[in-house]
């Protein structure tokens, strides 16, 4: 995420300065920090894949699919572009470098973090009105003894990763 400094304002400075691993911040922080980011990014790009698609290719390659992706639709010449501890491979156009723990140590990477959480939340709670019964707006996707409850009960969704190796899946014999 590159910010656009001439759009920036003092309180979104004051904002922005909130800025940590999305998992750190509260939902109401990261709602409250989302509108400023995509006002004072110079670009955002956010790429989702299928639950399909990772089960054919798996989650760790189909995420540094989509890390690569995004960042090619937001990379700009002479700037280093930064990932959260995910090398790319060196045949990319564009610099960069991967930042171990990077979204508690850069901005950008924290703002990219936000987004991507905001995102995939507020999606998570449209798929609770397409798919009632499985709570998806209570657990955004994360496994709980409800979400568990609600597989063993209704079965799994089109959204749920076949392919997802947790031990609550192995307990419901998925």
């Amino acid at each position: 995420m590159l910010f656009d400094l001439e759009r920036l304002t003092p309180r979104d400075v004051r904002a922005l300065g909130r800025l940590n691993d999305s998992k750190q911040c509260s939902e109401e922080c990261r709602e409250e920090l989302y509108p400023v980011v995509m006002r004072t990014a110079v670009k955002v790009s956010v790429v989702s894949r299928c639950a399909r698609r990772i089960d054919t290719r798996g989650l760790h390659r189909t995420n540094l699919d989509a890390l690569r992706e995004s960042l090619l639709r937001v990379a700009r010449p002479g700037v280093m572009c930064l990932s959260d501890g995910f090398a790319l491979g060196k045949d990319l156009p564009f610099p960069l470098r991967a930042v171990v723990d990077g979204d508690t140590k850069s901005a950008s990477i924290a703002a990219a973090s936000i987004v991507a959480k905001v995102t995939r939340d507020r999606f998570m709670r449209r798929a609770d009105l397409e798919h009632p019964g499985w709570e998806f707006a209570s657990h955004v996707g994360y496994s709980t003894p409800e979400h568990r409850e609600a597989i063993q009960r209704l079965g799994v969704s089109p959204l749920h990763r076949m392919s997802f190796q947790s031990l609550a899946y192995q307990q419901l014999g998925l």
